[in-house]
């Protein structure tokens, strides 16, 4: 059973700052929701995209079809769309937000939807799910890539501006499922630690990482190379409540493992002997999905690796494990959308988390 849906839009949290003698607003998030009328899930789903993105790819994909917002809508999931405060409809301010990332055609055909074509990591080349060729001049690629905006380079201030934007959002619409995507995995973990009692489940697509170190795929021979410490607190660039405590401001103490776990994946970096915990997280399921080709197929083990360490209960769902192959990065906007989101569902109700109003 699919459902009629209400839209409204709305604006939280936010400030008012003075510069030059003039008074504007800063650090507000623009949200989307989508509210079924007739019959409820137990929990509304909150959706935070990924870097260079806005709220647009959980509301429809370039190739015209409805995206995640409204099919979780239509099954009963009061659904929550953010923009990142700074980005798309979400004001940006260069006096309080400072430089911005420029999306970057080449880069986006090479990561996100034509990766088959240039062949730079492990199983890019099994990926057949993007709608169209991926390629600058393709219409659906145009399409997406207009939807792309400059997004604030500041990783710190990031974290900080969407972590109070989500706690926000939960204190006026209380618990609710967080569903992140690539950038904003960070943010997912933030705000489940900042309001652990209203945060009832994460399902992190591809969330950033892997842990402490960022990667960049380069192509053979050398296929990726470490670029420098980007998470200090290991799946986050800022401080989250371990336990026993961080002394300092500096994060944790990590090793490298000397071997990866399979094949095609990457050695982990993990918390140093013995772990802490991340108490605030340790009662909320999280679920880190990874496509089959896309450049998170080699290290999304060791965020999982990682949660699972800290004591928090993780399940790590590999797309071509579950029957569904061929997807990269941009899974939520991809030939096979719905049948990942249904997918995704079904974990919900595992979970006991969708309740009897979410159905087909």
């Amino acid at each position: 059973m699919t459902r009629a849906v209400e839209h409204r839009y709305f604006y939280v949290g936010g400030r008012y700052c003075r510069s030059a003698g003039k008074t504007s607003r800063v650090d507000q998030a623009y949200v989307h929701h989508l509210a079924p009328l007739d019959g409820r899930a137990a929990y509304p789903i909150v959706m935070i995209h990924g870097g260079g993105l806005t709220g647009l790819c959980w509301e429809s994909t370039p190739d015209g079809r409805a995206g995640w917002a409204d099919f979780f809508a239509r099954r009963g999931f009061p659904t929550y769309v953010m923009d990142q405060p700074a980005r798309g409809r979400s004001a940006w301010s260069p006096e309080e937000h400072g430089d911005l990332i420029h999306p970057e055609a080449g880069r986006i055909e090479r990561h996100f939807t034509a990766i088959a074509d240039f062949n730079l990591w492990e199983r890019a080349k099994l990926h057949t799910r993007w709608p169209g060729s991926g390629r600058v001049g393709d219409p659906v690629f145009d399409q997406f890539f207009s939807s792309m905006v400059p997004f604030v380079r500041d990783r710190h201030l990031s974290e900080r501006l969407a972590t109070a934007a989500g706690t926000a959002l939960l204190d006026e619409i209380g618990p609710a499922i967080l569903m992140t995507h690539s950038q904003s995995g960070p943010h997912g973990w933030h705000i489940a630690d900042a309001r652990p009692d209203l945060v009832k489940a994460i399902i992190a697509i591809e969330p950033g990482g892997p842990p402490f170190m960022r990667h960049e795929e380069v192509g053979p021979p050398e296929v990726r190379i470490e670029v420098g410490v980007d998470k200090p607190w290991g799946i986050a660039a800022t401080p989250l409540v371990y336990e026993p405590p961080v002394v300092g401001r500096a994060g944790l103490p990590y090793v490298r493992e000397e071997e990866a776990d399979a094949p095609n994946l990457v050695p982990a970096y993990v918390q140093a002997d013995p772990p802490r915990r991340l108490p605030n997280l340790a009662n909320i399921p999280v679920a880190v999905v990874t496509s089959e080709a896309g450049y998170h197929a080699a290290y999304d083990h060791s965020t999982v690796k990682f949660l699972r360490s800290a004591g928090v209960e993780t399940d790590h769902i590999r797309l071509e494990e579950a029957g569904v192959h061929g997807n990269g990065h941009m899974l939520m906007i991809e030939q096979n959308s719905d049948e990942i989101a249904e997918l995704l569902r079904a974990w919900l109700d595992d979970c006991g988390l969708a309740g009897p109003g979410a159905s087909d």
